[in-house]
């Protein structure tokens, strides 16, 4: 049984299964906690920031689940999630919502609140270029939605290889090359990883209530 009342759904992207939990942290009690093996070590963590870090695990042990894991990730020295060999997962969360994948190769995840058109005027010029944008203004979506699925694009791709990455690469390591109905295909430079350098990564996304969700596609050659 898993602990804090949730609502479970299972969404297609990208090929893969995503496990989507919507909770509520009013309902949320320090003691549901006692379900992660390393619950000592999220003592000094605030009431919400608890809620989200076990709805996330909750979202990825559906997700494990699926492929016949019982184990749960462990926490890593920056709290990332370390997931049982041989596996590669990510975890995100916006709000009331978190969402998990787990696959057999580098897989990224995200979910951002779609941006107002004020906070995409003042985030702009921290996540693309003039280049860039020209991208986004020739997908014919709304200029703040375009930006949203670039940012969250951006998230998923760093979090799928952030083990290749040199420390802190920040959003204009990697490029946004075109953005369709259904895709954004990304291309990491030199300042994210030497070894990733020109390698696409095509990125699906969804477009759900006030959400974007976003998620790496295997790679080709994989």
């Amino acid at each position: 049984p898993y602990p804090m009342r949730h609502h479970h759904t299972a969404l297609p992207l990208a090929g893969y299964t995503i496990q989507q939990i919507d909770f509520d942290p009013a309902t949320f009690q320090p003691e549901d906690l006692f379900w992660l093996p390393y619950h000592a070590s999220l003592t000094g963590w605030g009431r919400k920031r608890q809620a989200e870090h076990l709805a996330g695990r909750i979202a990825a042990a559906y997700a494990l689940r699926e492929v016949g894991e019982k184990r749960l990730p462990a926490i890593g020295d920056r709290r990332q999630p370390l997931w049982p060999t041989p596996w590669f997962g990510s975890i995100s969360h916006c709000g009331q919502r978190a969402l998990a994948v787990v696959a057999d190769r580098p897989v990224g995840v995200d979910i951002e609140r779609r941006f107002t058109p004020q906070l995409a005027a003042e985030l702009e010029s921290s996540i693309i270029s003039p280049a860039e944008k020209t991208a986004l203004l020739r997908s014919g979506l709304p200029f703040p939605l375009a930006l949203t699925l670039a940012f969250s694009a951006k998230e998923s791709g760093f979090k799928a290889w952030s083990s290749h990455a040199l420390a802190l690469p920040g959003f204009h390591s990697a490029r946004i090359v075109a953005l369709t109905a259904q895709q954004v295909h990304l291309r990491f430079t030199a300042r994210f990883s030497v070894q990733l350098a020109d390698f696409t990564l095509q990125i699906n996304h969804l477009i759900k209530d006030d959400f974007v969700i976003t998620c790496t596609r295997p790679p080709r050659e994989a």
